[in-house]
């Protein structure tokens, strides 16, 4: 019998047949894409998606374009577009990295943060913001577009490391020690980009401090290619860890003896968290809220379904990230309020509401 047959009748919560599960995930691909629609529609000048068809009719016959459609041209396509994929990208990311860890550490409060590799990714970015024009310019220079994506991961994938080379013996993982260890490896990563922070310049230092903030105003078509591979190395791994995350509900023992594949699943949740999180840190900063928030929702509505949860984080989170940003964009327009700031004012009263939710459900 396989794990995913077995695990059905043996766990009440996913014996549980909850009605509209298809239709909520056809509703979150609606409203994501009518989050796209108002992401590329909404912002600081005039120009709106309903200029799109005379541009592209324009364009597709060869004629010219007055100095009025270049402006509208340049916002639409080159600037509101690639954000917005941006933040399709980073969203999902994001959420559907949350619901992973949520699962492997079996704990609603769980997100990337705690296994060090949001901190790994940062520290790994602060270094190339301060010091690639300096110490690691021979290093960076050469790498282009690529430096920062390709240093968020290899600081994501670093501090993925060192936890699975300090928490495996005999070839088993311990899921504590994982845990414990990446707080200190996160307060570790801090403090050496405070150290960063410390000795870089007055532009390195509005550059770091910007960034920490996240936002989604550096989206270009290059930086997305540059950020689409990892985050697809990331995506596929999703599929491969949706059975074994629902075994991991009855416990990890438990799930080793109905014959899942335990320490491969530690290994596949890693990686897949290092891909997700690492580029998308590098690409926009820290973005609080949507990886802890976002799963803990949609458990209250469709159960705890890796099979569903996991695709159903990815679509709210780039949803959630799309309106914010949207928000951010326009709230003090025409200047732009970092998204990280937005996701926190909205994320923390709906954290404490979650909370508050729980704490009356024990008592």
């Amino acid at each position: 019998m396989t794990a995913a047959r077995a695990l059905a009748p043996a766990h009440p919560a996913l014996a549980v047949r909850r009605p509209g599960r298809g239709l909520l995930l056809a509703g979150l691909a609606v409203g994501l894409f009518i989050a796209m629609l108002l992401s590329i529609d909404i912002g600081a000048t005039a120009a709106g998606l309903g200029d799109l068809p005379g541009l592209l009719h324009s364009r597709w016959t060869g004629a010219a374009l007055d100095a009025g459609q270049q402006v509208d041209w340049l916002v639409l396509l080159d600037i509101r577009l690639p954000r917005a994929v941006l933040g399709l990208l980073v969203g999902g990311a994001l959420g559907a990295a949350g619901a992973v860890m949520q699962g492997l550490f079996r704990n609603p409060l769980a997100d990337p943060g705690l296994i060090g590799v949001s901190a790994g990714a940062a520290l790994a970015t602060a270094l190339v913001i301060v010091l690639g024009d300096g110490a690691l310019a021979a290093l960076v220079t050469p790498l282009g577009r690529w430096a920062q994506p390709l240093a968020g991961l290899a600081g994501s994938f670093v501090g993925a490391l060192l936890l699975y080379g300090l928490a495996t013996r005999r070839g088993a993982t311990s899921i504590a020690i994982v845990l414990l260890g990446g707080i200190a490896l996160s307060a570790f990563a801090g403090a050496l980009t405070g150290v960063l922070v410390f000795v870089a310049n007055d532009r390195e230092l509005r550059d770091l401090t910007f960034w920490t903030l996240g936002s989604l105003s550096g989206a270009s078509w290059p930086g997305i290619a540059a950020l689409l591979p990892f985050v697809a190395i990331g995506g596929l791994c999703l599929p491969l860890l949706a059975t074994t995350l629902n075994a991991f509900l009855l416990g990890e023992a438990d799930a080793y003896h109905m014959g899942a594949p335990v320490e491969r699943a530690k290994r596949l949740a890693l990686l897949a968290t290092a891909c997700l999180v690492g580029a998308t840190v590098s690409a926009v900063g820290i973005i609080g809220f949507i990886g802890v928030l976002v799963p803990n929702l949609l458990r209250l509505v469709i159960g705890p379904d890796h099979r569903v949860l996991l695709p159903a984080s990815a679509m709210l989170g780039a949803a959630l990230l799309l309106l914010s940003d949207t928000a951010a964009r326009t709230i003090a327009a025409p200047a732009e309020m970092p998204v990280g700031v937005v996701t926190a004012l909205v994320g923390a009263p709906c954290f404490f509401w979650l909370l508050l939710r729980e704490s009356r459900a024990v008592g």
